[in-house]
C-alpha cells in the first residue's frame, strides 16, 4: 500500500488532504489551549471562593470556628484551595507537554509539506517542458512532410511539362531534394525527443512521483501518530493529578467525620450559660398572708429585681444627650482655615499642629543634610580646585541656610501655638468633664470616656475600643440620671449662623434665634443649650454668641 503507486495521479487531492490534516492538529491544539485556560479560570474562582468564605481576621468568625461543625468547613475550604492548585497544575503540564510541542512541530510539518509539493510541481513542470517539445518536434516533422510532399509533387509536375526549361526543372529537383533531407532531420529529431520523453515520463511515474508521494504519506502519518501520541498525554496529565485530588477529597470527609454534634452542643453550653437556677413552685396563695415566693438566692427573679442597681453595659440610651457616639462629619465650610488653627476645637487643633510641627522639623532636617551635603562638597573643592570652583557652592549654601532660618522661624511659631494648646489642655491621665455626666463617676471610667470623646464633625478621632467605652458609659449613666433635675440656665447666647444639628447630642438652630446656655464651652469647641424643657443639646461655640448671667464667671463673652 503506497500513495506513490496507487494515488499516482492524485498530486492536487493529496495536497488538499494534507492541508486538511495540518488544520485537524491546528484545530486540536487550540482545542487544548482552550481548555488550559478553562482549567486556570476555574481555578482562579476556587481560590476566591475559598478565600471570600475564609473567616476574617479579628472578627466575630473567628470565634464561629470554635465548633466542630465550622472547623470541617474551614477544612473544606483550605482542600479546596488545594484542588484548586491541582488544576493550576493541570493547566501548566497541558501547556508545557503538549501545546509547546505540538506548536513547533506544525510548523516543522509545513515547512516539510511544502518542500516536498515543491519538489512535485518541480517535477511535473519537467515533464510538461519535455511534452511541449515532443510536441514542438512533431508538429515540425509534420509540416517537413508535408512539404516534401508538395515539392517532389511540383518537381514530377515540372519534369512531365515539356515546355519548361531544363533549368527549371533541375532546380524544382534540388528543391525537392532539400524538402526531403529537412523531413528525414525532422524525423530524426522527433525520434530522439520522443524517445528522450518516454524515458522522462518513465522515471516520472515510476520513480520520482512515487518517491515524493511516499514522503508526503510518511509525513502525514508521523502527523497521525503524533496527535495520538497527545491525545494520549492529555489523558496522562489529568491522571496525574487524581491521587492529589482524592486527598484533598478524602480531606474533606476526615474533617466531614470529625464533626461532633455533642461537642458542638457543650460549646453552646458554655457560650450561654447564665449560671441561674430556674424559679421555684409558687406557694399556695393564702389571702391571710401575703404571696410568698420560694426561689432560689441566684434565680432568674433576683436577677430582675437587681437589674436597676447594676445597669449591664451594652444598652441603648434612654433619651440622655450624649452628643460624642458617632462620627459623623459635618461639612462646615466657613471660608479659609486660619494658619495657627484656631478654628478647631483644641484636641484637633492640637494634632494639627503636632503635624504642622512634625512636618516642619522633617523639612529642616532635609536642608541640613543638604547644607552638610554642600559643605562637604566645597571642602573638596577647597583640597581639590581641579575638580570644581569653591565659590560656585556659595549662592547654593547662602540659599539652603536661608530657608534652615525661616524653617526654624515658622517651626518656633507653631511650637508656641502647640505650647498654649497643651497648656490649655488637661493632661491625659487627668479627669475630663463631659456635660455634668462624669462628675458622679470614678475618675478612672472619666479618662476613659475623656480620651474617646469627640464632636460630631468627627474632629476627635480616638481608638474605636476608647469610642465603645463612652458608650457604654452613656448607658450606664442613663439610668442612673433618667429622674435628675434639667441643668439652670446661666446665661442666654444667640446662633450667628444656622446649625443642621443632625448627629445624636445635638440641637439645631436658625440664625438669629436666642436660646439659653445651661453648660458653658468646656475647651472642645462646644456648648450645651436649651430651647425649651425638651429640647436641649450642643451646638459648636464658635456659631453662637454667649451672654453670660452677671453672677457666672463674666458679663459678657464672644467667641
Amino acid at each position: 500500500m503506497s500513495w506513490g503507486t496507487e494515488l499516482w495521479d492524485q498530486f492536487d487531492n493529496l495536497e488538499k488532504h494534507t492541508q486538511w490534516g495540518i488544520d485537524i492538529l491546528e484545530k486540536y491544539i487550540k482545542f487544548v489551549k482552550e481548555r488550559t485556560e478553562i482549567e486556570l479560570s476555574y481555578a482562579k474562582q476556587l481560590r476566591n471562593l475559598s478565600k471570600k468564605y475564609q473567616p476574617k481576621k479579628n472578627s466575630k468568625e473567628e470565634e464561629e470556628y470554635r465548633y466542630t461543625a465550622c472547623k470541617a468547613f474551614l477544612s473544606t475550604l483550605n482542600e479546596m484551595n488545594d484542588y484548586a492548585g491541582q488544576h493550576e497544575v493541570v493547566s501548566e503540564n497541558l501547556t508545557s507537554q503538549i501545546l509547546a510541542g505540538l506548536a513547533r512541530y506544525v510548523q516543522e510539518l509545513k515547512q516539510e509539506r511544502k518542500s516536498h509539493f515543491h519538489d512535485g510541481r518541480k517535477a511535473q513542470q519537467h515533464i510538461e517542458t519535455c511534452w511541449k517539445q515532443l510536441e514542438s518536434s512533431k508538429r515540425r516533422f509534420e509540416r517537413d512532410c508535408k512539404e516534401a510532399d508538395r515539392a517532389q509533387q511540383y518537381f514530377e509536375k515540372m519534369d512531365a511539362d515539356i515546355n519548361v526549361t531544363k533549368a527549371d526543372v533541375e532546380k524544382a529537383r534540388q528543391q525537392a531534394q532539400v524538402r526531403h533531407q529537412m523531413a528525414e532531420d525532422s524525423k530524426a529529431d522527433y525520434s530522439s525527443i520522443l524517445q528522450k520523453f518516454n524515458h522522462e515520463q518513465r522515471e516520472y511515474y515510476h520513480t520520482h512521483i512515487p518517491h515524493i508521494f511516499q514522503k508526503i504519506q510518511e509525513m502525514e502519518e508521523r502527523r497521525i501518530v503524533r496527535l495520538g501520541e497527545s491525545m494520549k498525554t492529555y489523558a496522562e496529565v489529568d491522571r496525574q493529578v487524581i491521587p492529589i485530588i482524592g486527598k484533598c477529597l478524602d480531606g474533606i470527609v476526615k474533617a466531614a467525620e470529625c464533626i461532633d454534634e455533642k461537642t458542638d452542643s457543650q460549646l453552646v453550653i458554655e457560650a450561654y450559660k447564665s449560671g441561674f437556677e430556674p424559679p421555684g413552685d409558687i406557694e399556695f396563695e393564702d389571702y391571710t398572708q401575703p404571696m410568698k415566693r420560694t426561689v432560689s438566692e441566684n434565680s432568674l427573679s433576683n436577677s430582675r429585681g437587681e437589674g436597676k442597681a447594676e445597669p449591664k453595659f451594652g444598652g441603648k440610651p434612654k433619651g440622655k444627650l450624649w452628643p460624642f457616639i458617632k462620627k459623623n462629619k459635618l461639612s462646615l465650610k466657613l471660608g479659609a482655615a486660619p494658619e495657627d488653627f484656631s478654628n478647631l476645637p483644641p484636641e484637633q487643633r492640637r494634632k494639627k499642629l503636632q503635624q504642622k510641627v512634625d512636618e516642619l522639623n522633617r523639612e529642616i532636617q532635609k536642608e541640613m543634610d543638604q547644607r552638610e551635603a554642600i559643605t562637604k562638597m566645597k571642602d573638596v573643592y577647597l583640597k581639590n580646585p581641579q575638580m570644581g570652583d569653591p565659590a560656585s557652592l556659595d549662592h547654593k549654601l547662602t540659599e539652603v541656610i536661608q530657608n534652615i532660618d525661616k524653617l526654624r522661624l515658622e517651626a518656633q511659631k507653631f511650637e508656641a501655638w502647640l505650647a498654649e494648646v497643651e497648656g490649655r489642655l488637661p493632661a491625659r491621665g487627668e479627669q475630663r468633664r463631659q456635660s455634668g455626666l462624669y462628675d458622679a463617676q470614678p475618675a478612672p471610667a472619666v479618662n476613659n470616656c475623656a480620651q474617646a470623646r469627640e464632636s460630631p464633625d468627627g474632629s476627635y478621632t480616638e481608638e474605636q475600643s476608647q469610642e465603645s467605652e463612652v458608650k457604654v458609659l452613656a448607658t450606664d449613666f442613663d439610668d442612673e440620671f433618667d429622674d435628675e433635675e434639667p441643668l439652670p440656665a446661666i446665661g442666654t447666647c444667640k446662633a450667628l449662623y444656622t446649625f443642621d444639628g443632625q448627629n445624636e447630642g445635638t440641637i439645631s438652630v436658625v440664625e438669629g434665634e436666642t436660646l439659653y446656655v445651661i453648660e458653658e464651652d468646656k475647651g472642645d469647641g462646644w456648648t450645651r443649650i436649651r430651647r425649651n424643657e425638651d429640647e436641649e443639646g450642643y451646638v459648636p461655640t464658635s456659631y453662637v454668641e454667649v451672654y453670660l448671667d452677671k453672677n457666672a464667671k463674666g458679663a459678657k463673652t464672644y467667641i
